[in-house]
């Protein structure tokens, strides 16, 4: 397997813990419309999914840059 396809395949987890973060502010969002205060077990738990979202998606863009090649420049 190379590393496209490990982009690839990391950049579909990526959207999958961005649409976990987004149930959890719902989740959040539905407490307050019901009068109540949100959860903060609820906010703390979003606010880590998206830090592993963001890590997940620099991964992303390591693997799918090529890096510079290592002959280009020199003569």
């Amino acid at each position: 397997m190379g590393t496209e396809e490990l982009a690839r395949r990391l950049a579909g987890i990526a959207e999958e813990l961005a649409d976990l973060a987004i149930d959890r502010l719902r989740e959040a969002r539905a407490a307050l419309d019901a009068g109540g205060e949100p959860d903060p077990v609820l906010l703390a738990d979003e606010r880590r999914v998206t830090r592993a979202r963001r890590s997940v998606e620099k991964a992303v863009v390591l693997l799918s840059t090529r890096p510079p090649d290592d002959d280009a420049g020199t003569d």
